[in-house]
């Protein structure tokens, strides 16, 4: 990243991924009946949670993948994949199956705690690719900022599930349809840009 628009876009990209919106109808209904006082603290935990994966994603994630011997260019394209398979689920205004399987679902109803609604409803392969490809090749300086670029985003989720009531309410299950359908429809375009560019680093000729 060399610029201000690299970094906007990141925000950009990483809300569109974690798409608040489909938190919040979940969210919900998992506290459904709790105190608001209980809500408000359920609502932090995720937050901090999400904050701290996506954190630590950022200044080690490349690490590991030179620790595993995957090159970054490969895993732009299959973090790109990924992005794309729940772009799709989107544009159908499901969470996914990569993002949420059957059995995660049953057990977020089931029980009210961090997993799995922060983890991987929300901080899940989606966001900790798009944040470990937006920090390759970064210093310490560049990890820093998009750090702050991440609290951001964790700002904006904590003050929608703080909210969550009020936005279900106004917007109701059409209104939040369509958001997530929209930043379904922003991260297919991202995700295939990304893919593209870790394509032409694997291979040159198709430039």
């Amino acid at each position: 990243m060399t610029s201000w628009q690299e970094y906007l876009r990141f925000v950009v990209t990483l809300t569109a991924v974690l798409d608040p919106f489909i938190a919040v109808p979940i969210f919900v209904s998992l506290t459904a009946g709790e105190r608001p006082r209980d809500k408000r603290k359920l609502a932090q935990v995720v937050t901090l949670t999400v904050f701290l994966i996506l954190a630590g994603a950022a200044f080690f994630g490349e690490r590991l993948l030179v620790f595993m011997g995957a090159s970054l260019p490969a895993f732009q394209v299959g973090g790109g994949l990924v992005l794309l398979l729940m772009a799709l689920a989107m544009l159908n205004a499901q969470a996914g199956e990569i993002r949420q399987t059957r059995a995660e679902a049953a057990e977020l109803h089931s029980r009210a705690g961090v997993v799995p609604l922060a983890v991987p409803l929300l901080a899940g392969p989606g966001a900790i690719s798009t944040t470990i490809i937006a920090a390759q090749q970064g210093g310490i300086a560049h990890n820093t900022l998009l750090v702050v670029c991440i609290a951001l985003v964790c700002a904006l989720l904590w003050i929608m599930l703080g909210l969550a009531e009020r936005i279900a309410r106004r917007l109701g299950t059409t209104g939040l349809n369509i958001a997530t359908r929209l930043l379904g429809l922003l991260l297919a375009a991202i995700s295939i840009q990304t893919m593209a560019g870790g394509l032409r680093v694997l291979f040159p000729g198709l430039a």
